[in-house]
Parts: structure tokens; sequence; C-alpha cells
């Protein structure tokens, strides 16, 4: 194996990076701020994306797809959501490419082939989705409209990180129409818990359920619900979000029905949306020095087998036991490898599954074989135990349990040790600089003071958490009055 990893210690920033591409997730390419997304990742991603893809459709959602370009025009018409998103935009302007005559073998953009209308590359999908919707809906009947799609999106970023910050990436993106504003606000709070449930139990990720402040809110969102986690350097990481939009994407594009009366209405929207941005959450919130530490319900590889042999013969033996345990896994679901190259050593092979997070590593050699046992090591505590073949699948699946739920309440204790209360500007400043984490202060609900804390320090509010205690208090900047504790926090 290649030199070890910087420690979290040393550069937590370098670590990270160094993991990514060790553990064969992803990768920089050939094109400024864009990612190659590798198979061990994707297998990743594509793990999340089924969880989440049948989560959605348990809730009455279809899937469907919709085109990469956006008009302009069509882009402007809802205003508040272009502004908030015009400098992020990459815009196709012209349709062909020509020979130079001068440096023949190069290509120049073909000054004859301008498009009639600017094209903008989706950095999201309300402007193209609603102007669909608006042949879809003509009746109360045809509501609700309860739609997904999976797709990359653009966004321009000038200072890019693997799966956090990307100017392409992959995600989700729901839209819904509904008939009533409040069945699309119930819509918005679902999908928040579709999220957090998802993120909590597939990827042991504790999260706190909250509402955006005005500054932060999406930009055409009447409201915008979230899920904020906490990663093992003290920042926080937006997981999800899910958006109210009000009745103001329907009314930018016409998006009217009639009611059971015969009365023409706008319908009321919603939008909601995770990313491969939950790889990075993932990698953060668990890995340690030594490489990934994936929880078993999103790992690619639950269980590796290494033999452990010196002849052929003893490999033969090895291999058909092996083969027997294989069958019998994967007929209760759980997703084994059997690494008998011979082009590495054992010790290679455990460092390389180490590195690649696999949950739970078995070793068997001939005294194993002999003895009727298996060495069983988990990759969460680094721990191993000698156990019986007998009744070894049961007692597996028992662990990749454990080991999920442990994963979860080690973050959870984490988190928890990482929300503190404070009630001055001092006390404020001192955890923010070395403790570090959630910071549960007063404040008095300007947008003034909230970007003037911003600039002081660069926190920012993480949200107003949904079951915060309504309690009266005063502003740990400004001393005004405050009606209860947000959440503050450095953030990716």
């Amino acid at each position: 194996m290649s030199k070890k990893l910087t420690t979290r210690a040393e550069d937590y920033s370098k670590w990270y990076n160094e993991l990514v591409v060790k553990a064969d997730l992803a990768e920089n390419s050939g094109v400024r701020g864009c990612m190659v997304i590798k198979p061990y990742g994707y297998a990743i991603w594509e793990k999340m994306q089924a969880q989440l893809d049948k989560m959605f459709k348990e809730t009455g959602h279809s899937n469907a797809y919709f085109p990469l370009f956006v008009p302009k025009s069509m882009f402007e018409a809802e205003e508040k959501n272009a502004e908030g998103f015009a400098k992020e935009c990459a815009v196709v302007t012209h349709y062909r490419l020509k020979n130079d005559e001068e440096n023949k073998g190069k290509l120049i953009v073909d000054p004859n082939a301008k498009l009639e209308e600017e094209l903008v590359v989706r950095p999201t999908s309300e402007a193209i989705i609603w102007s669909t919707y608006k042949g879809w809906v003509q009746s109360y009947r045809d509501l609700p409209l309860l739609i997904n799609q999976w797709a990359n999106v653009v966004r321009w970023e000038m200072r890019t990180r693997l799966f956090l910050r990307t100017a392409e990436f992959l995600w989700q993106e729901g839209h819904t129409a509904h008939a009533t504003r409040q069945e699309a606000i119930e819509e918005s709070e679902q999908m928040m818990h579709v999220y957090a449930d998802f993120v909590q139990n597939f990827m042991a990720i504790p999260v706190v359920k909250g509402l955006k402040t005005e500054s932060e809110r999406f930009a055409g969102a009447e409201e915008t619900y979230c899920i904020e986690a906490l990663m093992q350097d003290g920042k926080a990481l937006q997981a999800g979000t899910s958006h109210f939009l009000g009745q103001n994407f329907a009314k930018a594009f016409d998006v009217k029905f009639a009611n059971k009366e015969g009365k023409q209405e706008f319908v009321w929207g919603t939008s909601w949306g995770v990313s491969t941005r939950l790889m990075g959450a993932l990698v953060m919130t668990h890995s340690d020095d030594n490489g990934l530490v994936l929880p078993p319900n999103l790992a690619p590889i639950q269980v590796v087998i290494v033999p452990i042999h010196r002849t052929d013969e003893q490999l033969d033996a090895i291999s058909a036991q092996v083969k027997e345990l294989m069958v019998e896994l994967r007929k209760v679901g759980v997703s084994v490898k059997y690494d008998d190259r011979d082009t590495q050593k054992p010790g290679f092979k455990f460092a390389e599954w180490e590195l690649k997070g696999v949950p739970v590593r078995l070793a068997i050699g001939p005294n194993d074989l002999e003895n009727g046992t298996y060495e069983v090591a988990r990759r969460d505590t680094l721990t191993k135990e000698v156990v019986s073949k007998d009744g070894i699948v049961a007692y597996l699946q028992g662990l990749l349990a454990q080991i999920q739920a442990d994963l979860y309440q080690k973050a959870f204790d984490f988190r928890d040790e990482h929300i503190t209360e404070v009630n001055s500007w001092d006390e404020f400043v001192e955890v923010l600089e070395n403790k570090t984490g959630f910071i549960a202060a007063h404040w008095d609900g300007t947008a003034e003071t909230e970007e003037k804390i911003k600039e002081m320090t660069k926190a920012t509010i993480r949200c107003i958490p949904l079951d915060r205690v309504e309690e009266l208090g005063s502003c740990v900047l400004t001393g005004r009055p405050s009606k209860g504790r947000v959440l503050f926090a450095k953030a990716y």
C-alpha cells in the first residue's frame, strides 16, 4: 500500500482529500472543478440512490427526466430564483465549432452559429419543470403532482473540493404541485423527515431538523426546511433541504387549475433535494486515520474474506469452505467478496480493505480450517476475535447490525457533546475558536445581526431547530430581545 494518510489532527482538509482519492472514491478530472466518481465511490452512491428512490416511491412520487438546458428567458421568469443562481450559471451561446483556417487542426467557435436565445445549463430545474407543469395541470383531478428526477446539475463554483463542492454534481430533485397551501407545507415537511430517516438510519449520521433563516432560504422559496449534520472537525454540513415554494413558481409560469367549484387557482409548490455531497458527509463523519469507515447499510462490500495459505492445496481447501459460506451470506442479503488474488500478500489485502472501509473482515488459514473457526475483524473498532464457523452467518448478521448502531451512537455522542449553549459574545467566540461544533445562542431575528456575526466569525445560522424551546433571552451580539435559541456553526 502507498504511504499512510495525513492524520486528521495534522490537517483535516488534507486528510479528507487524500482519503477520497486513495480509497478509490473519486478523483479530479481534466475539467477544472469537475470530478470522476470511480466505481467504488459510485457503488456507494448507487446504494444511496436505491434506498432514497425506494423511500420516494413509498411516499407516492414518480421519476421523470427534464432537459439539461433551460432557455434564458424561461430561467429569468421567477426573479428571485434567477437572481439567486445567476453568478453560478454556465451559459451556452453557440451551437457549432469549425476549423480554424489559419491554424489547421484547431477548432474555434463558429461566429455564424450563435443561438437565437442563450441556454442556461441547469443549476436547478424549477424553471424547466414548472414551464412543463403548465401543460400537465388543468384540474384539481391532476393534483397532487409528485415528481422526482435523478440528474446532474452545474454550478460554476470557483473553489471546489471532491464531493463537497464541485462545478458539476449528481443529485435528485423533487418538484411537486398541490391544490392547497397546507398540502404543500405537509409535503415539504414530509420530505425533510424522509431525508432525516435516510441519513440517520442508513448513513448512521445524526441530524438536527430545522428551518433556515430568511437570508439562508433557497432562492424563490417561502420556507426552507433542512437537516444539519456535524463533521468530526466541528464544522456543520447541510445534508438535505426541502422548500415550500408557495405560489411563486406557479405565478411565474401561469400554472393554474380549476378547483371543484370550477374556479381557477394557482397551484402550490415544493422542491427538495440531496446530492453527492452526502458522500462527503459519509467520509467525514465516520472515517479515521486508517481510512474509510462505512456503515454496513451503505457499504458496497459488507464482508471481505481473505485466505491465508502457503500451498495451492491449502487454498483449494479454504476456497471450498468459503464458497459455501458466501452462498449462505448472499441468501440473507449480505454482500461478500472473497479476495483470493495471488498477486498480493494477506497483509496488503488487510490494509487495502481497511482503507476502503469494509465493515467486517474474515481471515481463514489452515489452522482455522482444522479448528472450524474464522478470525473476524471489525473495521470500526479495529478489534478481532475468533468465531466458530457454526452459526457464523447469524453471527455476522448480528455483528453488521451492531456496527451500524454503534457508528450512529458514536456520531450522536460526538454531536451531543458539541452542542454548546452560550449567553454572551465572549462565550460565543471562545466556543467557536476552541471547542467548535454547534453553538445554541439567542439571536435578535434580524438579517443585519446575522450578517454581522457571519462577517466577524464566519459562523452562520445553520437552522432554527424545529424542537427548540421558546424562551425569552438576549441576542449574544446586540443584547436585543430574542424568542429562542438558534444553532450557529462554521460550515462546509
